[in-house]
């Protein structure tokens, strides 16, 4: 009886653990390098730096990005559909920003409202098969630790 109460206490540690290895170990998280740091989208909540948040009414935002047509007007771009992107830009070190979407506003972190229509803080150009136009803005707002804005130098993926 003993032994089956020490297997039924310790089957949920080991599915908790393949889970939360299968999470961390993930590569497939959007991410940009910024000059010598990364900055990577997460769903593990508690390791993120920032926790950004969107919304649909303009006046709860702190933070607007406009999405462009135009790669040339963007501040911003994403494009990693073609042969020339970067794989290994992206590696883990102390630097790494750790960013994550949250339902909603997190300590006075950033609300994003993400739009077509300008004013903006942001303007952002998106075709990726990795990246979701949210994550792309996540990211970049992120990058700043959701201050605006950051005056972009270069970016990779």
């Amino acid at each position: 009886m003993l032994r089956f109460k020490i297997l039924a206490s310790v089957v949920p540690l080991l599915a908790a653990a393949v889970f939360a290895r299968g999470e961390i170990g993930s590569v497939s998280h959007p991410c940009i390098a910024l000059d010598e740091t990364s900055v990577e989208l997460t769903s593990l909540f508690w390791t993120a730096g920032v926790h950004v948040a969107f919304t649909d009414d303009l006046s709860r935002a702190t933070v607007r990005v406009q999405i462009t047509d135009d790669p040339d007007a963007a501040d911003f771009a994403v494009v990693d559909d073609g042969l020339g992107s970067e794989t290994d830009s992206c590696q883990a070190n102390p630097a790494t920003r750790l960013v994550t979407i949250a339902a909603e506003p997190v300590d006075g972190g950033p609300v994003i409202y993400l739009s077509t229509d300008g004013p903006a803080d942001y303007r952002i150009y998106v075709r990726s098969k990795t990246f979701s136009q949210r994550e792309a803005a996540a990211l970049i707002v992120g990058a700043n630790g959701g201050h605006r804005p950051l005056p972009l130098q270069a970016a990779s993926l």
